[in-house]
């Protein structure tokens, strides 16, 4: 297939193409003067790129899930370590929902004075902070 019919085909724009190309992601044949062309398994391999941007994968990591010819070669700690990091990232979302939800109904007369949403609102800040600048260095700033 040609670049054009692969684009068409999975929606992917040729510029992402060309790129996932450069990146060492997928592989085309070229002869000189002609087009890129594509086997056919590269629609596989676009599927898993999808599948590992949605789950939050960098190129780099999705490169390294694929052999040379393309075949997904799974590193299972990469997938555990992701799926743990989404888990926290969860946690601290639920913290915050929590938290807004509590804010939007809490009979208090001003949020200042809710011990409630101060307790939920210290948890997020501090999980972000975490998040944002390691759990070392956010530790160290408030020892």
């Amino acid at each position: 297939m040609d670049i054009a019919e692969v684009s068409k085909r999975t929606g992917v724009p040729s510029s992402a193409l060309r790129y996932y190309e450069q990146k060492g992601l997928i592989t085309a044949v070229r002869e000189p003067g002609a087009r890129r062309r594509f086997s056919t398994n590269v629609l596989d391999q676009l599927a898993l790129i999808s599948l590992g941007q949605v789950a939050g994968l960098s190129l780099d990591e999705i490169r390294s899930m694929l052999s040379q010819n393309g075949a997904p070669q799974i590193d299972k700690h990469t997938l555990t370590a992701k799926a743990d990091a989404i888990d926290a990232q969860i946690k601290r979302l639920r913290a915050m929902s929590k938290g807004l939800r509590h804010a939007a109904a809490c009979p208090a007369p001003s949020h200042v004075e809710c011990p409630s949403f101060q307790k939920l609102l210290k948890a997020a800040a501090s999980g972000a902070l975490e998040e944002r600048w390691g759990k070392t260095r956010f530790n160290a700033l408030h020892k």
